[in-house]
């Protein structure tokens, strides 16, 4: 009796450690198939992640513009560096110039996308397979261009028979032509020393030329002479020196969502030139190796590319179809450039009005 049941125990203990080892195996399994799936499904969380990223920079459209440092257009250094234009859908590359014609011509002839450059500049761009359109206006001259004289010419109208140096065919030739025109004098009447502004300031200096062309920050600097004095400056007129953002007419159309957005983020920085203008300025100066002070001075001279001069520039029988029927008779006026003029300039505005009727304060 005894016997059998040590035997019935025995029996018993086996049967328990197997179902224990089939408990433990189970559980194994369990575990491993539970790893297993969750390392996959992490991996195929990550890799979503991944997926979406990178198509999402994928699919942002890139433009390709083309500018130099005038303060009026650096507004687009801190829109790119505050991630502006990515915040609206786009990306932006940036290329600087030292010569405006190589810069319009790039954009006419498919280089580039887009050019900041003045208007003057537009008018005079070699032929191509396209027309240039203007589609921003960036700002408007008013005080950051000036004629410098010395004493012994005390306002426009005395410069009638003198000596005043700027580049022929140039922004600063312009200056001058609305210059000698506020004062009613005829181009002919003066003698034009064809040399770059910094050229101009020295013989200025020197005493070899009456008058100079110049801007900041050469302005600033020059007029510290207690000799030489601003007998004229863009703020005396309704100027026609504008700078505007140009593309090719072809362009309009086709990259059409893409300028809406760059407008909407050139608005969100002027945006914050009204609001935190240290921000935006030590932000261009850092970036052009300049002092945040030169750059605010520079830019004290313009009437910003904001909506309300963009309106007033873009509205049917505006001010920019005036500026350019003024400056095309004003360049026909005084040949001495030797330019093609341009008749083909186009006013696109769709692109800016969708704009303005999307942009809200950020």
């Amino acid at each position: 009796m005894l016997r059998k049941s040590v035997e019935f125990l025995s029996q018993q203990l086996k049967y328990s450690s197997s179902l224990f080892r089939n408990y433990l195996f189970h559980n194994y399994l369990v575990s491993i198939t539970f790893t297993k799936v969750w390392l996959v499904s992490a991996m195929l969380v990550t890799t979503i992640f991944v997926v979406n990223g990178c198509v999402n920079a994928q699919a942002l459209p890139v433009l390709r513009l083309g500018m130099n440092n005038w303060p009026g257009y650096a507004i687009a250094l801190y829109a790119q560096e505050a991630k502006l234009f990515e915040k609206r859908g786009i990306q932006v590359e940036i290329t600087k110039f030292n010569n405006q014609q190589d810069n319009i011509r790039a954009t006419i002839r498919g280089a580039q996308d887009m050019s900041f450059v003045t208007l003057w500049e537009l008018m005079q761009i070699d032929p191509a397979n396209d027309r240039p359109a203007v589609i921003l206006v960036a700002d408007l001259s008013s005080g950051s261009d000036a004629i410098v004289a010395r004493s012994n010419v005390p306002s426009i109208k005395d410069l009638k028979g003198r000596k005043v140096s700027a580049k022929l065919g140039t922004v600063a030739h312009l200056i001058l032509l609305q210059a000698l025109q506020s004062g009613m004098i005829k181009p002919q009447d003066v003698e034009i020393v064809d040399v770059s502004n910094e050229r101009g300031a020295e013989l200025l200096q020197q005493g070899k030329v009456d008058a100079a062309v110049m801007w900041e920050p050469l302005l600033g600097e020059t007029i510290k002479n207690a000799d030489l004095k601003v007998i004229f400056d863009t703020a005396d007129v309704d100027s026609l020196v504008v700078d505007c953002l140009a593309v090719s007419s072809k362009k309009v159309s086709i990259h059409r969502e893409s300028l809406v957005k760059f407008i909407l983020a050139w608005f969100d920085a002027i945006q914050g030139v009204e609001n935190n203008p240290n921000l935006v300025f030590g932000v261009i100066a850092n970036q052009t190796n300049q002092t945040l002070e030169a750059v605010a001075k520079g830019y004290s001279g313009l009437k910003k590319g904001d909506i309300a001069l963009n309106q007033r520039m873009f509205e049917k029988n505006g001010r920019l179809e005036s500026i350019i029927a003024d400056s095309q008779r004003l360049l026909l006026e005084d040949t001495r450039h030797a330019r093609v003029i341009r008749h083909d300039v186009e006013i696109a505005p769709d692109p800016l009005m969708e704009a303005i009727k999307m942009w809200q304060p950020q």
